[in-house]
């Protein structure tokens, strides 16, 4: 228990220095232990191509890489990524179109476009592995790997066709 006239120190009220490599850019803040990784990508660094749809790691709008490795900036604290390296969408789209949004476009790959983001940031991950690994990809394996992004709208199959056109395009 708190005596009367002790104060009252509160988590929220503690900063934290946060290191971090966003986009091939070295970045240092101070955050709130409680800012997620994705609103400090938005809100501290203005990177809004990331969604915000469920906010509790469901939906996969957020996606972005970590270190490489795809997770869901909305349940991954800011804190936690201190010397880490994050790459987002506008990261993996800088320079034009890449192989895998013209396949998205010629595939018909997405309509509103809110969850976009996230499955162009899995499914990156996705094809860099496979060039890395010198592995192929079917239907089945491209379904299973974006499974825990949502879309509303397409149906998945022309965005499981995009994948698997970029997939063909790198092997080839």
């Amino acid at each position: 228990m708190i005596a009367p006239g002790e104060p009252v120190w509160r988590t929220s009220d503690l900063g934290v220095p946060l290191r971090i490599t966003v986009n091939g850019r070295e970045t240092r803040r101070t955050v709130s232990p409680r800012t997620s990784l994705a609103d400090f990508l938005r809100d501290g660094l203005g990177l809004t191509g990331l969604h915000l749809g469920c906010e509790h790691g469901a939906c996969g709008a957020c996606a972005v890489l970590l270190d490489g490795r795809s997770v869901r900036a909305c349940i991954v604290l800011a804190a936690q990524v201190d010397g880490c390296s994050v790459e987002t969408i506008e990261g993996i789209s800088q320079g034009g179109n890449n192989a895998l949004q013209q396949a998205i476009s010629r595939h018909h790959g997405l309509q509103c476009g809110f969850c976009t983001p996230g499955f162009v940031v899995m499914a990156t991950e996705l094809l860099r592995e496979l060039e890395q690994t010198g592995m192929a990809v079917d239907e089945v394996g491209v379904r299973e790997r974006l499974a825990g992004n949502f879309c509303r709208c397409t149906g998945y199959q022309g965005i499981v066709e995009a994948v698997l056109d970029a997939a063909s395009h790198r092997e080839g």
